[in-house]
């Protein structure tokens, strides 16, 4: 299993950050767009590894034209040298419509089609194949010779889809290369709703699981003193509760029979009652979503959980609410790796 570490903090560090984190063992460095631009802090982090993959995880979709995002992903993976892995997500309708005043219709469908336009794109680029791609949501039909990258040796990126819902994963199944995990779910979840729509959407694709990356991100619960550690788990819980509030993620709370707490969470999110929010997260709950322990029993205790779904899985602790204040814990991610390889032996002695 493959282990990911994010980029944090200011612009100006990212690539000395980058090349520490190749150093520490990571196998892919993301970077998620919050503060920054994802793809502008992957250009940086390029120039400061050599081997590591580059994903974002995630850029946001809906705020971009698929040209505009084809473009640059184009660049930043050409720069690295074909190491880029490009994330991509919906974000929520509030966000696309009041922030970047960008249209939200049926997210599902039109990610798919948002999917298939870059593919589209990419394949009038590399494969000399005409533009002509007319859909519900998107169109693309003119492209000239002045406008066509001359730097194709590296050809198009892998492209994940962020989903949590039955529809969106089934749909990602189907026309990208991966999905992104979200770190609010169950093994329960996962397996009852999740891995069903992948093979569905792979089984319209005319594909199998093999030719399907799957990234998780679950949260670790863990510390290297009594003090960190509490700080981690109360931490954890109150993101939790934020991603616990969210009505299209009810079905994850239902996968372990808390789905009376949705409803209660958006309640006490409405009234602005953030640390009711996080009391409201009992330790079995904890339990179910983060993966809870010693960091050097974390490796052990996520390959056992997921070590036949994840392909990749990160390895950052968030000692606060929002991923950008995630760290790269290198204990886990060499338990991560560890554990995976203890796996591999068993598997192939059997």
């Amino acid at each position: 299993m493959d282990v990911i570490a994010g980029l944090t903090g200011d612009m100006n560090e990212i690539a000395a950050q980058a090349t520490a984190l190749e150093q520490q063992g990571a196998d892919i460095v993301s970077s998620v767009e919050l503060v920054h631009d994802p793809l502008l802090q992957l250009t940086l982090a390029a120039t400061g590894t050599r081997h590591a993959r580059l994903m974002t995880g995630i850029t946001v979709a809906f705020a971009r034209s698929p040209m505009t995002l084809a473009l640059q992903a184009h660049d930043v993976n050409t720069l690295s040298q074909g190491r880029l892995l490009l994330g991509i997500g919906s974000q929520i309708r509030p966000h696309i419509e009041k922030r970047y005043s960008m249209p939200w219709s049926r997210p599902a469908a039109r990610m798919r089609e948002y999917v298939l336009a870059l593919k589209a794109i990419w394949a009038c680029w590399y494969e000399g194949a005409a533009l002509d791609f007319r859909g519900e949501f998107y169109h693309h039909s003119l492209m000239t010779p002045m406008f066509t990258p001359a730097d194709k040796r590296y050809g198009a990126p892998p492209v994940y889809v962020a989903a949590v819902g039955p529809l969106m994963t089934e749909n990602a199944a189907e026309v990208a290369d991966g999905i992104l995990l979200h770190a609010f779910t169950t093994e329960e979840y996962i397996r009852t709703v999740t891995l069903p729509a992948i093979e569905q959407g792979l089984a319209k694709s005319g594909r199998n699981r093999e030719c399907f990356t799957i990234v998780g991100a679950p949260f670790f619960v863990t510390g290297d003193t009594e003090e960190e550690f509490n700080a981690v788990k109360q931490a954890a819980r109150h993101q939790i509760a934020f991603y616990g509030s969210t009505p299209a993620y009810k079905g994850v709370l239902d996968s372990i029979g808390y789905g009376d707490l949705q409803g209660e969470l958006n309640r006490l999110s409405k009234a602005g009652e953030w640390l009711k929010m996080g009391e409201r997260i009992d330790d079995t709950l904890l339990g179910k979503i983060a993966i809870v322990g010693e960091p050097g029993e974390i490796g052990a205790q996520l390959t056992s959980r997921y070590g036949d779904i994840f392909d990749i899985s990160s390895a950052s602790v968030f000692t606060g609410v929002g991923y950008s204040e995630g760290r790269f814990h290198q204990g886990i991610g060499a338990a991560i790796k560890a554990a995976g390889q203890t796996s591999a032996s068993l598997d192939a002695r059997q």
